[in-house]
């Protein structure tokens, strides 16, 4: 999706100023009535439920959230700083919630409606489209209001529990923002100080926001408002659609990051994540959108597979501290967050949910966002585990929608990585989500175990180095060119074989024809090498295209190349590119199809050595019984 950009106006929200301050001050709501008395039983903790139903009866009720706000410190007439802050942050939130049912009203026609209506009353079909209109325009108004306060009150601590969901009024926009204003004020009401009130209200703003999204399907109008971006600079308040924002902003990443230079093998992977954090930074966030995705060669989801110990963890550290180094030099936000186990829940739905959140959180298109699901084999389930966990299953499908689902939008601003000890557990169709295949094998030759000692030794010894040349082996272009060289053949049986035959009957790739044949003769060898996994490949394919190291001088100052418009990073990286070859083609196939193969002989040993396993339990409960029968104590 690209979002058109729309710039808020300061003097547009200036004009309803006016309003929002009379809605902190006092106004009045009409609710469902309560079947609780507010009058508690003398003597007692509890209150007195009605026996009489007040079911669909209304009542209206003052709301006065200032005075509200004032009442928290007992004795100080005076506004504390916090309690300061939710009001005017609240009604701020109603200005620019007006301002945006303005544009929504010019978008739609919704004002040519409103004027003609002013001064003769619409009949028939057109009386039912501009109330239908302005039905929209105030749910409009509500959900920009309530992601304006969930995105400007920052607060610490566990969320609230009892936050009563709001009452809306869609009649028109300011009755619609009575009720958000109604609920913030009973949020505010129940709070002990300000700690709590600014737990409260971002809770009370977080519902208002569940409460219009789960109502959104009623509304008719609303597709107007899908694909508009709005912005206000002077506020960093950004709406695109009615994607559900993150809120309050991130605290600073803490985690211990690593160089480059501290892994030692894992070239190609090495590589590849190197590239990936400069493509991240390539995005524009006026236009959200990364060149890397028109032009090709973004990845968007990767798995990483390898042995314990091989490097995985560290990789993660790399991958996000050259991020936020470049976001740093930027001043662009970044979020990174991992999905794990802990966040399985006993409760149904609820790690779905979870898991939808983290999505969500990294997607945000205003940061650059990278995601790890980490032993993602314990944390996703295979769709036929029948000894999987509900919440297991509710992940692999929340991360199979998200990764390659109807509605997955891919702007270039963040990518997701999958790792695993065992990624022959993963369920095929979750793998097969994954664009890109990096084997994590850690160090390999001789070279990479001299250096790898010498580098976690350190220097507190006299240890000579020997006939050596100390990390020569780990200079990133001639390791990653070895390691490229190695996939023009197949590194696993299986795919060897098939290689085998194709050159025997074709001889080496030359044309599409050829490339298409090896392909349908790996297919018929392993089944689960499908037409993602030909979409995957051709990815790779792309991205080998735009196998470009991004000069380390752009990412110096951000105006060499972050902060330069769209089309002039576009062109900028277009200059860089040049096409692919044949051989990488082959390479590019083998490496993939290694993965799948790798993949499907890891559970085939398991499931092997398993068997083994039983035979061996079976002849020796044998043996025992046989002794016990000749004890006497068989039948005992």
């Amino acid at each position: 999706m690209d979002a058109a950009l729309t710039t808020l106006r300061e003097e547009d929200i200036q004009k309803h100023l006016a309003t929002a301050q009379s809605l902190v001050t006092k106004t009045t709501v009409i609710e469902a009535a309560s079947s609780k008395s507010k009058t508690e039983i003398a003597g007692k903790r509890r209150r007195f439920v009605q026996t009489v139903s007040t079911s669909g009866a209304k009542s209206s009720r003052s709301v006065e959230l200032e005075a509200t706000l004032r009442a928290i410190t007992a004795g100080d007439n005076m506004l504390s700083v916090a309690q300061h802050g939710v009001l005017y942050k609240t009604r701020r939130a109603i200005a620019v919630a007006l301002a945006v049912a303005d544009i929504y009203a010019k978008q739609t026609g919704l004002d040519a409606l409103r004027g003609k209506n002013a001064s003769a009353p619409l009949q028939g079909e057109e009386a039912e489209r501009y109330r239908a209109m302005l039905e929209a325009s105030s749910y409009v108004a509500a959900f920009t209001a309530a992601a304006y306060v969930k995105q400007m009150v920052e607060a610490a601590g566990e969320p609230a529990s009892d936050v009563e969901p709001p009452s809306f009024d869609f009649s028109t926009p300011q009755d619609a923002l009575k009720g958000m204003v109604a609920c913030l004020e009973a949020a505010a009401l129940s709070s002990a100080d300000d700690s709590v009130l600014l737990t409260r209200i971002r809770e009370a703003s977080e519902q208002c926001l569940t409460d219009l999204l789960s109502r959104k399907s009623r509304f008719t109008g609303l597709a107007a408002f899908e694909n508009t971006h709005l912005k206000l600079d002077s506020d960093g308040f950004e709406l695109n659609g009615f994607d559900d924002v993150p809120g309050a902003k991130t605290k600073p990443l803490v985690m211990t990051f690593k160089k480059p230079n501290e892994i030692i093998g894992n070239h190609i992977a090495k590589y590849q994540a190197m590239k990936q954090a400069k493509m991240l930074m390539a995005y524009d966030f006026d236009r959200q959108l990364n060149p890397f995705v028109e032009l090709g060669g973004f990845v968007f989801t990767f798995i990483g597979d390898g042995a314990p110990g091989t490097g995985k963890t560290i990789l993660i550290q790399m991958i996000a501290g050259m991020i936020n180094d470049y976001c740093q030099t930027a001043g662009y936000g970044f979020h990174y967050e991992n999905f794990g186990v802990d966040q399985i829940s006993s409760y149904q739905g609820k790690s779905g949910q979870n898991c939808k959140q983290f999505v969500n959180n990294v997607l945000n298109p205003r940061t650059i966002g990278f995601g790890t699901v980490d032993d993602i084999d314990q944390v996703a389930a295979k769709r036929s585990d029948d000894r999987a966990s509900a919440g297991q299953q509710e992940v692999t499908a929340v991360l199979m929608e998200s990764f390659a689902g109807a509605t997955t939008v891919v702007r270039g601003n963040c990518s997701f990585g999958m790792f695993s000890n065992y990624p022959e557990n993963v369920d095929d169709a979750l793998r097969q989500r994954a664009g890109a295949r990096w084997l994590v094998d850690g160090p390999q030759t001789r070279d990479d175990y001299i250096d790898i000692f010498a580098l976690l030794a350190g220097k507190n010894h006299n240890i000579p180095l020997g006939d050596h040349t100390l990390f020569e082996a780990q200079i990133i272009e001639k390791a990653v060119s070895v390691a490229y060289d190695q996939h023009a053949k197949p590194q696993e049986e299986g795919l060897f074989a098939v290689y085998d035959r194709f050159n025997k009957a074709n001889g080496k790739l030359k044309s599409m024809a050829d490339v298409g044949t090896y392909l349908h003769m790996i297919k018929e060898a392993e089944p689960r090498f499908t037409g993602r996994a030909i979409k995957n490949i051709t990815d790779a394919i792309k991205m080998r295209a735009m196998d470009i190291d991004l000069p380390d001088e752009w990412f110096e100052k951000p105006e060499t190349f972050m902060h330069r418009p769209y089309d002039e990073k576009k062109g900028m990286i277009e200059e860089l590119r040049g096409p692919f070859t044949l051989d990488m083609v082959m390479q590019e196939i083998n490496r993939y199809a290694d993965s799948e193969f790798r993949y499907t002989d890891k559970a085939d040993n398991a499931a092997v050595d398993e068997i083994i396993r039983r035979e061996r339990q079976r002849e020796k409960a044998i043996d025992r019984i046989a002794k016990m029968k000749a004890d006497g104590h068989w039948g005992a």
